[in-house]
């Protein structure tokens, strides 16, 4: 019996770089944030711990920011690329002023973007090619 709610297929997660070697080294609290939050945007919701990450246009670039113990950190992924979430980058915080993204942080995102893209055209174009 059907209660009138539709199933979703969740998007396919894929890590880029040393991203998911670093979210296993969170605290467990955060790791848990973590992944409820990218379990949230697999399914196409926003979950309330994820914000815009500017200088990428729009909502198509977001940062999952989780505070844990005085410290915060954070986990880059992108929607961007069909039906793929990749998960670009996840950091702990260090800077103590100011809430924005580090530089050197935001070149390492702006660089697995690419990867990613890249990761996302080949895969799509070897899909075509399949019988």
């Amino acid at each position: 019996m059907s209660n009138g709610s539709k199933e979703v297929t969740p998007k396919e997660l894929r890590w880029v770089g040393s991203a998911h070697e670093d979210v296993k080294s969170f605290p467990k609290a955060v790791r848990r944030d973590i992944g409820e939050a990218l379990f949230s945007a697999q399914i196409g919701r926003e979950h309330s711990t994820a914000k815009a990450l500017h200088g990428f246009g729009g909502r198509s670039v977001l940062e999952i920011v989780s505070d844990f113990n005085t410290d915060t950190w954070r986990t880059v992924y992108t929607v961007r690329l069909g039906n793929v979430l990749y998960v670009l980058h996840a950091f702990q915080k260090k800077a103590k002023k100011g809430s924005s993204t580090p530089k050197k942080e935001m070149d390492l995102v702006k660089s697995r973007l690419k990867l990613a893209t890249s990761d996302y055209e080949r895969r799509l174009k070897n899909d075509k090619k399949a019988p």
